[in-house]
């Protein structure tokens, strides 16, 4: 279930947030005039997310070049790595 507050609770209860944030490494969504406005989260959880997100990326990428058959032998690709150490 997410947790909600108002805004006016970023300014007044920012240390309760901040601890909620932290603690379930989950985002507060914040309310602006009874509407959703801000998702906060903690830097560790935002650092997570985005890790996530770019290996998606590179995971999509990996099968796009499967699917142009963009792709070489692993001894191959092995080899050029050890090479290069």
């Amino acid at each position: 279930m997410p947790f909600i507050r108002a805004s006016s609770d970023l300014r007044n209860k920012y240390n309760e947030i901040s601890d909620f944030c932290h603690k379930y490494d989950e985002p507060v969504y914040i309310t602006k005039n009874g509407q959703g406005d801000l998702a906060v989260m903690s830097i560790e959880t935002y650092e997570k997310l985005i890790g996530k997100f770019e290996l998606y990326k590179l995971i999509d990428e990996g099968i796009a070049d499967i699917n142009k058959n963009k792709t070489r032998p692993f001894k191959e690709a092995l080899a050029d790595i050890q090479k290069d150490l």
